[in-house]
């Protein structure tokens, strides 16, 4: 990866939908060679592909919050795979220290996430024990890969 992939890929992250003409104004290219490093940025996976950013509020969905999960070693799998088909689930982090996993889950008001922690993740294969936090406000939520890498 060269310092134009690297143009491509900060311009990309900031705007997905932007043309190639413009694109490659930005990044010092011509619109053909442009699109043939943007394919092959895909086809090496280092853009892994493109979404619109969605407002939760727009669906309904007002409450967001941490699951914080300890789950029986010799049930890890299971649970991976039921966490990855819950409809609630927005993303889920293994990580180190006293919980195996952190959880973001959505849900409409108070009462829906109530009922989606008793009812449903609590029942989740393996889970022993969650703690849960909900979150009063997003300080950020757009942080970007580009730049974060060793200088």
């Amino acid at each position: 990866m060269d310092l134009i992939d690297l143009k491509i890929l900060t311009a990309l992250e900031g705007d997905g939908r932007i043309s190639f003409t413009i694109l490659g104004e930005k990044v010092g290219l011509s619109k053909t060679p442009c699109w043939s490093r943007v394919k092959e940025l895909e086809a090496s996976g280092a853009i892994e592909g493109y979404s619109a950013r969605i407002s939760p509020q727009a669906l309904g969905l007002g409450i967001r919050a941490l699951v914080h999960v300890v789950v029986s070693f010799d049930r890890y799998q299971v649970f991976e795979d039921a966490i990855i088909q819950h409809r609630a689930v927005r993303c889920c982090h293994a990580v180190t220290g006293e919980y195996d996993y952190v959880l973001e889950v959505l849900a409409p008001d108070m009462s829906a996430l109530d009922d989606l922690l008793r009812r449903e993740l609590s029942s989740l294969p393996g889970v022993s024990r969650f703690n849960t936090s909900i979150t009063t406000r997003m300080i950020k939520e757009t942080g970007r890969y580009c730049g974060m890498q060793a200088q």
